[in-house]
């Protein structure tokens, strides 16, 4: 249960200031498996030259024109500045992970006591800032979940700058309820286990802190923890999350021929159960396809704990897994299936009413969590709507880097790569689907 009083969010909003509400407060504000990722990274390939590069897949919304350049530089200047305390870092080295005690080595943790995000590239191209971070794979990996606030929340000051006092208590008081009423929705479901996800695409820290709160105090043991680090360790919850698209996407980039490209998700793998003695075992199947990573996968890969559903549609997606767990002689009801893409509270309910009982079931909810102030307004403000907002590796060791997803909506890379990789990869079960933030 989190204890620790909750900040009055319209007061700060109205006295803002930059010394108070800087957007990042520390390196740990950030998702615990960027951590975990960058503790393999750090193991396995280092020094790989890359490129991460900011992607507003919602391409009507200008950023430049809603956001002032001089605010974005400052904060994510200010973000460079920071580097890990020792309180943090007693923290990392003491805290139990998945049951686990030290998941980070001490060589690792020495390391990290002397790192700083490096230098950015900021251009505006088009009414879009185009943002890129260049260098080693390790120094370069932390900067995707604190450019992704930094552009969220500045969206959202600017949507709020000017509006007065009484105005920002109601529509805060409008998103507490309209939050609290999806909680009470969720706190039905007798088996239910959820985790905030909702950093990447919060409408503040703020805010953010304030709906771990509400899903900690109305949802108890159903609510399972927060992907944030630092707000795991600032509330006393556990930090939940493994791996994502950036570890096969970089392993693929490295194959030197078609045979090396089809075998690099595994390969990503292998890495991971190294770094983790064989603890962490959740798969992360469509970077290039859920049923073609299905139908190539080892016949250890299914000795694996669960797998995460991210862009296929969560039903199909998960009668899939369960179909592919009972032919190679799994009891799925021992699996653990974890969603986690666009879930709104209706989607939640009918996946949990498909899949609980047949598998162990977790959900990790994020922007209509941590962002979703529709309605909440008493005039319309369109630059409170979250928008589908992401930082991607585009280029590794020279080349240009490509995920196809289970969604085209979803693929990233030149498109002459992404056709490449479909002719490789096969496009079985892939579809277009709406965008969800």
């Amino acid at each position: 249960m989190v204890q620790n009083p909750m900040p009055d969010i319209a007061t700060r909003v109205y006295n803002h200031n930059f010394k108070s509400d800087p957007i990042v407060r520390s390196l740990l504000d950030t998702d615990v498996y960027k951590l975990l990722m960058l503790q393999t990274i750090w193991k396995e390939r280092p020094n790989v030259p890359v490129t991460f590069s900011l992607i507003n897949r919602t391409k009507s919304v200008k950023l430049a024109e809603e956001i002032d350049e001089q605010e974005l530089r400052a904060q994510l200047d200010h973000a460079r500045s920071i580097k890990i305390s020792k309180k943090e870092l007693i923290w990392l080295t003491g805290n139990t992970f998945y049951g686990r005690e030290r998941l980070f080595t001490k060589e690792f943790l020495e390391w990290l006591k002397h790192y700083q995000l490096p230098e950015y590239e900021l251009t505006v191209e088009n009414g879009q800032y185009k943002i890129d971070f260049k260098g080693d794979w390790a120094d370069v990996t932390l900067w995707e979940i604190p450019v992704l606030s930094i552009i969220s929340e500045l969206r959202s000051r600017a949507a709020l700058h000017g509006v007065g006092r009484f105005e920002l208590d109601v529509l805060y008081a409008r998103a507490k309820a309209k939050l609290w009423e999806k909680v009470l929705k969720l706190e039905k479901l007798p088996d239910l286990k959820i985790a905030d996800f909702g950093t990447r695409r919060r409408h503040s820290f703020l805010w953010q802190r304030w709906c771990i709160a509400a899903m900690s105090e109305g949802l108890a043991e159903k609510f399972i923890g927060t992907s944030n680090v630092l707000m795991a360790m600032d509330l006393d919850l556990d930090a939940i999350g493994t791996n994502a698209h950036e570890l096969p996407m970089v392993e693929a980039a490295l194959a030197e021929n078609d045979e090396e490209l089809l075998r690099s998700p595994y390969r990503v793998l292998k890495h991971w159960s190294r770094t983790y003695d064989g603890n962490l075992l959740i798969v992360l199947p469509d970077t290039y396809g859920t049923t073609a990573f299905l139908q190539k996968a080892p016949d250890w890969v299914a000795d694996w704990s669960g797998f995460r559903i991210d862009s296929k549609e969560p039903i199909a997606g998960g009668e899939e897994l369960i179909s592919w767990w009972e032919e190679r002689g799994q009891d799925p009801k021992t699996k653990l299936l974890i969603f986690s893409d666009g879930l709104t509270v209706d989607k939640i309910e009918q996946v949990y009413e498909r899949f609980n009982g047949r598998v162990r079931l977790s959900f990790g909810w994020g922007t209509h969590l941590t962002n979703d102030f529709s309605d909440c307004a008493t005039v319309e403000n369109k630059q409170l709507k979250a928008i589908s907002l992401v930082c991607k590796v585009t280029h590794a060791n020279g080349k240009p880097t490509v995920k196809l997803s289970d969604n085209f909506d979803k693929a990233t890379g030149p498109d002459d790569e992404i056709e490449r990789y479909r002719s490789i990869f096969g496009l079985d079960n892939m579809e277009r689907q709406d965008v969800i933030v």
